[in-house]
């Protein structure tokens, strides 16, 4: 039986040390190939047509065309998996946060300081991440052009029922594929809809404009979290980035608690360390959600959420840009439902209003 052909990659980067060391770095790899690199985007979309690459690593800021215009000229005209490597700074978190909204797949972080070394110390990162995104499904995700939704329209109640913070909580994970996954999500949430806590696999750099982002999205207030604040109905909460959050229960209601322990399943943020604490503190008053990512993190503390009572999802193969943490979620039986991304916010609702 022949083996399964290496994933052909086209890195574009205006600097010959960064196309130099990602040459090396996947090259290390048997199921990778590297078929050419290009300083700028002109040159790289001839290289595109001539080396029908299968991933592309493109840098966020480029000479001769604008990054986003080149990726969005890419996905319209020839849609591929794309990772993007950003610089670790607030205008290059926001750049590709766009970028990723654009349909880039996912992103490794480039050091401010010692590119060199410190593309070296995320080898390991680089190579899965581009293996991920060979396999990875490139498509638009629908935007929602019209006015945000009242709990009234998504979930017609009694006009007395209201969310009680000790009632219900909804916590989600994602990974690749879910920055934009999670904007779909909160898009779709009313203003009173329960408390959500999330995790998003993402630097310590990006996760404020991240928070911000959707918060521009969401009906609901959408915030990086501190330590010990109030988790409150209407409003989802993000760790900071490089930071694990929990969920403590003090007396009736429930905080916020940002742990700088060490990383978990490679992640720091980690799905599974909210999971648990959700488990622990919230049993069968949460929800719990896996959205697409790649690996494993979240399928465990998701099955502890089940066991504990609470109704779980994931979203579906088809609509996951990777479904490696919702399969292994599968996998384990620690979900209860199998969910299209565009009905994912709908079904949340509805289970947590279930809730006695």
């Amino acid at each position: 039986m022949s083996s399964p052909s290496p994933c052909k990659v086209l890195i574009v980067d205006d600097s010959a040390v960064v196309r130099q060391m990602l040459t090396e770095i996947l090259s290390r790899d048997p199921g990778i190939e590297v078929v050419g690199s290009a300083a700028d985007p002109l040159l790289a979309r001839d290289k595109i047509k001539r080396l029908n690459p299968d991933v592309m690593t493109l840098d966020v800021e480029m000479p001769r065309m604008d990054g986003l215009a080149f990726l969005e000229n890419v996905m319209r005209l020839r849609p591929m998996p794309v990772v993007m490597i950003s610089s670790l700074t607030e205008r290059g978190a926001d750049t590709t946060l766009q970028a990723l909204a654009l349909g880039a797949v996912d992103f490794v972080s480039k050091p401010k300081l010692d590119v060199a070394s410190g593309l070296q110390a995320y080898a390991d990162e680089i190579i899965a991440k581009v293996k991920a995104a060979a396999k990875a499904r490139v498509r638009p995700i629908a935007r929602s052009n019209g006015p945000r939704t009242s709990l009234d329209t998504v979930l017609p109640s009694p006009p007395a029922l209201r969310f009680r913070t000790t009632d219900r909580l909804i916590a989600i994970g994602a990974s690749a594929g879910g920055t934009e996954a999670l904007r779909v999500v909160l898009e779709q949430m009313p203003a009173d809809a329960p408390a959500i806590v999330l995790t998003q696999h993402i630097p310590a750099g990006f996760s404020r404009a991240f928070a911000e982002r959707l918060d521009r999205h969401s009906a609901m207030a959408v915030r990086e979290a501190s330590d010990g604040e109030a988790i409150l109905p209407g409003h989802a909460y993000l760790p900071p980035g490089g930071q694990h959050m929990r969920v403590i229960r003090d007396g009736a209601r429930w905080r916020c608690r940002i742990d700088d322990g060490p990383a978990v399943n490679r992640h720091k943020p980690a799905v599974d360390v909210l999971f648990r604490s959700v488990a622990q503190s919230a049993a069968g008053n949460a929800v719990g959600a896996i959205l697409t990512g790649m690996g494993d993190d979240g399928a465990r503390g998701l099955l502890e959420m089940a066991q504990a009572g609470a109704p779980t999802l994931v979203q579906d193969e088809a609509t996951s840009v990777v479904w490696g943490m919702p399969g292994a979620a599968v996998k384990l039986g620690a979900a209860k439902d199998v969910v299209p991304l565009e009905r994912i916010a709908q079904r949340l609702l509805d289970l947590a209003a279930q809730i006695a």
